[in-house]
């Protein structure tokens, strides 16, 4: 049955057939040639964490858990890497950190391909020193929006259509990106089918759902199904994050100023307390202090709070609630980029389920979350550094912002459980790679 035509969009004279297969994203072999694209011409399913029995088969769409083989079609023949490659990298600090896996396997599938990362302004220091993009374009490059967001977004396609990409990643789910990349005239657009966005899509790759929801997978993973599907094998999964040698001398600068010592035997111990998804995901001050108090008891460590200047008051409650006292990093100026130093020196992170976890991942630095409304599995990094504590009750994960009836997700944790998960990595920190 021919493909219906799109207005505006020029179909390919010979379009591959739409495959009711999908792809899994996770298989070890099998996984589809890359080049496989075509607009409106198929769909596969990228799920990271599956594993059928067969390196060609697929469970049936009606989820009964039976396996189907099909057959892989051959790639297009004029299919070649692309000269010119733009990576729409995610919006929030903790999911560009969760991408970096995949900016590695891409650069390592297209050695010889330019890569430019779309980034916001908020995320742009994440990406800084990254050695698997050649250059950085930002969103919005002043710190005002623009009055006109659609004159906004029309300025952004337009920069984009002057570079000539060939093929554009789309990491985020957002309908907008998938706009600006077709409006930019980037002829191969590869995503996820979501937000409505799949006829803007060359290559639609199928998000894993059961029972008409989308099963939880984690960022992490669902990147990398990306560059699995392009033809990456294997992919490391490792995060990794870079600094600048001067955004390393003045985090030690502000923290000798500041009366920790970096070089001394003594252990650096951040606390993260805030969180911008929403009240219900953070955990109470009180108890952020009573643990800080008891490490700088048990270990005499320094410790040090931070967080964005909008989590003031969750700040300033921690700081005044500790008996000892807690070096205030936002206070000391300390900017996205060089938290990014100050945690490539810690020994220990104690945080919520937000963006600095990731960093301190990315840098091998031990870090214990605390979790309540939302479910770890969207966030799951496969760190082994990582201590988990959280509570199951009836209501959870809920990932609403606001908890509608008395917390007790977080209520529930008390200090001595976030101070045991503690204990379980008190091992030597090993440099940061």
């Amino acid at each position: 049955m021919p493909l219906p035509r799109r207005a505006g969009l020029a179909l390919p004279s010979n379009p591959l057939p739409r495959l009711s297969s999908r792809y899994t994203g996770g298989l070890s072999a099998g996984a589809p040639p890359s080049g496989c694209h075509g607009l409106l011409a198929k769909q596969w399913q990228a799920n990271p964490t599956a594993q059928p029995t067969h390196p060609h088969a697929h469970p049936n769409r009606h989820g009964s858990g039976a396996i189907l083989p099909y057959q892989m079609p051959p790639p297009p023949p004029d299919h070649q890497p692309p000269q010119r490659l733009l990576i729409v990298a995610p919006s929030w600090i903790g999911d560009a950190v969760m991408a970096t896996p995949t900016l590695r396997a891409l650069r390592n599938l297209y050695p010889d391909t330019h890569i430019t990362a779309l980034v916001r302004r908020t995320t742009r220091a994440i990406l800084d020193a990254c050695p698997w993009v050649d250059r950085i374009v930002t969103a919005r490059p002043k710190k005002s929006r623009p009055t006109d967001r659609r004159a906004g977004a029309f300025s952004l396609a337009r920069r984009l259509a002057m570079r000539q990409f060939d093929t554009a990643i789309l990491l985020p789910n957002s309908f907008r990106s998938a706009l600006l990349m077709r409006v930019a005239s980037i002829p191969r657009r590869v995503g996820y089918d979501r937000d409505g966005r799949g006829f803007l899509l060359t290559d639609r790759l199928l998000p894993p759902r059961a029972k008409g929801r989308f099963v939880p997978v984690s960022a992490h993973d669902y990147y990398l199904g990306i560059a699995r599907y392009l033809g990456a094998e294997n992919p490391d999964p490792t995060m990794q994050l870079f600094t600048r040698p001067e955004h390393d001398a003045r985090a030690a600068q502000l923290l000798t100023q500041a009366g920790h010592d970096p070089t001394a035997n003594r252990p650096l111990i951040l606390i993260n307390p805030g969180a911008n998804y929403g009240d219900a995901k953070i955990w109470y001050p009180d108890r952020f202090a009573a643990v800080a108090d008891r490490l700088t008891e048990q270990h005499n460590a320094t410790l040090a709070v931070t967080g964005a200047p909008n989590e003031r008051p969750i700040l300033d409650a921690v700081i005044n609630a500790a008996k000892h006292p807690i070096l205030d990093l936002p206070a000391l100026g300390v900017d996205l980029p060089t938290l990014k130093s100050v945690v490539r020196l810690a020994d220990l992170m104690v945080t919520n389920d937000t963006g600095p976890r990731h960093i301190a991942a990315a840098f091998n630095v031990p870090v214990v979350t605390v979790f309540g409304p939302t479910d770890p599995a969207w966030t799951e990094i496969n760190f082994d550094r990582e201590r988990i504590v959280r509570v199951d009750v009836f209501c959870g994960p809920c990932q609403k912002k606001k908890c509608p009836l008395d917390h007790r997700c977080m209520t529930r944790i008390n200090p001595d459980m976030v101070l045991d998960r503690a204990a379980e990595l008190q091992t030597p920190n090993p440099p940061p790679p």
